[in-house]
């Protein structure tokens, strides 16, 4: 574990830091957060929505969207920045989780088989 101190140090940092993201767009008078535009905004940022993206735009239903509890529309921007930050710690442990137990499966077969003479 001591290894990956400075790995974890810095995904945790990051992680951390995911809220400036939402927070930032609201104080530049911006818009929504970078790169989490539904279809409605695409449409009134360039013009048009892409074909591509209104055949699949209902195809996918967040958990949470716009980082409310479900079955509210919208939430306080404090409230998002928690969910925001929440989010982030749930990916990297998901990611890492999985690229942990990818690896583990991955070097567990190249081993040869044990010795079953004892």
């Amino acid at each position: 574990m001591r290894e990956y101190r400075k790995l974890l140090v810095a995904l945790g940092l990051m992680a951390f830091l995911t809220p400036i993201g939402l927070y930032l767009p609201q104080i530049m008078k911006a818009g929504g957060a970078w790169g989490e535009w539904g279809i409605h905004e695409v449409r009134k940022m360039i013009g048009y929505a892409p074909s591509g993206m209104e055949n699949t735009a209902d195809t996918w239903k967040a958990p949470m969207p716009d980082y409310a509890l479900p079955g509210r529309k919208t939430a306080p921007l404090p409230t998002q920045g928690v969910f925001y930050l929440l989010s982030a710690f749930l990916g990297v442990v998901a990611s890492g989780g999985g690229a942990y137990l990818l690896a583990r499966w991955l070097t567990r077969r190249g081993r040869p088989p044990a010795d079953r003479r004892s």
